[in-house]
């Protein structure tokens, strides 16, 4: 045997060696013979650098140092999930789609593990990326830290396709928590606070080599990629598994809803039998080309539910009420708590939403108050022990002025919200309104981050998002922690961010209700600012998906001279204010006024590249159905169902084949 198929040899038993222990749980040699072997390859390929293979099983001690980790979208976005907590919820969700899809629907129920998102690609059976979660559309490359934990295979086996995507979730195991903790406590260290949070720090450590120390597991759930050679979600789980994945065993198929709770309710009592954190059950429709009728939400696929379980509830004191004032001038009031351990974590603070939930559950300073996780993430107040009650208390007033700058507040009539009207001149609006204007989904400035931009406004060197433009770097150096290398990708960051597309700049401009999607919507409907600025309340309206709360407060944006002026220093900068002609080039608007229903399995393009040519032609995509309707994309295995209603509704059906000639 020669030198390169010694190596061979040795990797391939290495490889089925680390199979058996991480994912199989069931080792067929001792870990000396297994530490031997790997030696024995190390020594080998030391010594033949010419067989060098960036995803050999020596690879998994780290080593590797990463300072900057690089942003990289995501090929498939990474939704997040609508949450459920009762039988009602999962119930409702079920009439949803019945309404919605042909034929019988069954689920796969599997549970969800808290810990830290992941997306790991695969080309040719070797690992090529990993990326975290990030905001779903991008997130940070982390691959070398990924390549450190055990049970994701580096090299598939099996029938795997040439290229995809496997979602998991990284997680802590309380076995490996509790000795890292140990260990912490006997160096005379602070303690982890819990398995989820350490985690999802530990794909971030600059070092691999200390990522390689941790006891992190990785468990996958989902696999994306084009035309895969599978039909449900319950064949995704096994062909996963058939391909090496650490694919946990506890997924059911469940042919209703009554097997779907009666999974619930066995994981609701024996999940403190896992030797992983988890905080509920994930139900997906099992079949996947039902998964593609039902199609997404803007935040969430409508194929799935997270079931969570009862959230735990502790008591507390609350010390303090204090107020918060946020970019749009919107006063949350906080309470601030007698520290208390709540799911794994200390709680200090929790919100209180509003004066309405304070005058709701008569909350007031010294109380002593009941509080629970929402879904195991968010904190909040939902009761007081009134037994508890110091009698000499009064109730609590809320407060009439801003705490920052002294304005009287306004309150709309209908709104929850208490407002602070002085815009221009409230510091946490002022910078606020530029953090949100730097953020991801935003401009996504490298270099600058939510702490630098307090730190300018502080420093009078920018007092509004435009003022970003005129940064220099001798202004940007002497400031505290602030060093010429900072400062010079401070300034490539915003010079970069000009090349922003029109709807990401949009949302950036924080128009209240103007989220990411609607900010889109206008874009491309309006196609420039300036058409946008002088579009009337009724023309809004008209807009999809555009209502009267939207559009007034465009219109109001739009009239505030402060605003005006800064947008024209914007478009002075270069800043992309208007559609791109490259983009322009590629839409039209043969398809306006007509709503279309995409339904069935298309073989010249994907079902979302329809969805996407419908909406660049100026057409509206449908999730179902109705008077409204003007055509049905029917492509093969198209629901029974819904051809008879497009038949008795006189809705046409067309094929793929006709729908591209009418748009060509």
């Amino acid at each position: 045997m020669n030198i390169e198929q010694q190596i061979t040899t040795l990797r391939n038993e290495l490889r089925e060696h680390n199979y058996n222990y991480y994912v199989l749980d069931t080792p067929t040699i001792s870990d000396f013979e297994f530490d031997q072997k790997l030696k024995q390859l190390q020594d080998l390929e030391k010594a033949n650098l010419q067989f060098y293979d960036a995803n050999s099983p020596t690879l998994r001690v780290g080593g590797e140092i990463t300072k900057n980790f690089e942003t990289v979208p995501h090929t498939y976005r990474m939704y997040s999930l609508d949450n459920s907590y009762s039988k009602e919820d999962l119930e409702d969700w079920e009439k949803r789609i019945e309404k919605m899809v042909d034929g019988n629907v069954e689920f796969t129920c599997e549970l969800k593990y808290d810990g830290a998102s992941i997306s790991l690609t695969y080309k040719d059976g070797k690992l090529k990326k990993a990326v975290t979660r990030g905001d779903g559309f991008q997130g940070d490359d982390v691959t070398a830290n990924v390549k450190t934990i055990r049970s994701i295979p580096l090299q598939l086996k099996g029938d795997f396709p040439p290229l995809f995507d496997i979602r998991g979730e990284i997680v802590l195991p309380f076995e490996g928590f509790t000795k890292m903790n140990a260990e912490r406590v006997e160096l005379g260290e602070e303690p982890y606070r819990n398995p989820r949070n350490t985690a999802s720090g530990s794909l971030k450590l600059q070092d691999s080599a200390e990522v390689a120390k941790r006891p992190l597991d990785c468990l996958l759930y989902s696999l994306k990629g084009e035309r895969l050679p599978i039909k449900t979600q319950f064949e995704n789980l096994e062909k996963a598994r058939q391909w090496g994945f650490k694919v946990p065993e506890a997924a059911k198929l469940a042919k209703n809803l009554d097997e779907v709770l009666e999974f619930v309710n066995y994981w609701d009592v024996h999940r403190h039998e896992l030797p992983y954190e988890t905080d509920g059950v994930v139900v997906k429709v099992n079949n996947l080309q039902q998964q593609e009728e039902l199609g997404y939400t803007a935040k969430s696929p409508r194929w799935a539910m997270a079931y969570k379980f009862k959230a735990e509830q502790v008591s507390t004191v609350l010390n303090q009420i204090t107020y918060q004032v946020g970019r749009t001038g919107a006063i949350t009031p906080v309470a601030n708590l007698e520290p208390v351990e709540l799911a794994g974590t200390i709680v200090k603070r929790a919100s209180l939403h509003n004066a309405d939930q304070i005058e709701k559950l008569d909350i007031r300073e010294g109380d002593t108050v009941f509080v629970e996780k929402g879904g195991e993430i968010i904190p909040k107040i939902i009761g007081v022990d009134f037994t508890q009650r110091d009698p000499n208390t009064s109730p609590t007033n809320y407060i009439t002025e801003c705490p920052e700058c002294g304005t009287v507040l306004v309150r709309t009539e209908g709104e929850a919200q208490h407002y602070c009207p002085n815009a221009e001149g409230c510091p946490p609006q002022i910078i606020g309104r530029i953090q949100h204007f730097i953020s991801r989904k935003a401009m996504d400035i490298e270099g600058l981050g939510g702490e630098t931009v307090t730190l300018l406004v502080n420093n009078g060197l920018i007092n509004n998002y435009a003022d970003l433009y005129l940064l220099k770097e001798k202004q940007i150096t002497p400031l505290e922690r602030m060093a010429q290398k900072s400062a010079e990708n401070m300034i490539k960051g915003i010079e970069a961010s000009k090349q922003i597309p029109f709807e990401r700049v949009l949302f950036g401009l924080g128009i209240r209700y103007v989220g990411e999607t609607v900010a889109k919507k206008l874009a491309k409907h309006y196609k420039t600012i300036d058409a946008l600025k002088n579009a009337s309340e009724e023309e809004l309206i008209t807009v999809d998906e555009i209502g009267e709360r939207i559009a007034q407060s465009v219109v109001s944006f739009f009239a505030s001279e402060e605003n005006i002026a800064t947008i024209e220093r914007m478009k002075s900068y270069g800043i992309q204010l208007e559609i791109s002609a490259d983009k322009l080039a590629n839409q039209t608007d043969i398809l306006k006024g007509n709503t279309f229903v995409v339904s069935g399995v298309f073989t010249k393009v994907s079902r979302d590249e329809l969805k996407k040519l419908i909406e660049d032609n100026g057409g509206k995509v449908s999730g179902s159905i109705s008077a409204k309707t003007n055509y049905v994309v029917a492509g093969d295995n198209m629901g029974p169902s819904k051809k008879t209603k497009a038949e008795s509704l006189g809705v046409a059906i067309i094929s793929e084949d006709d729908f591209l000639q009418m748009i060509s």
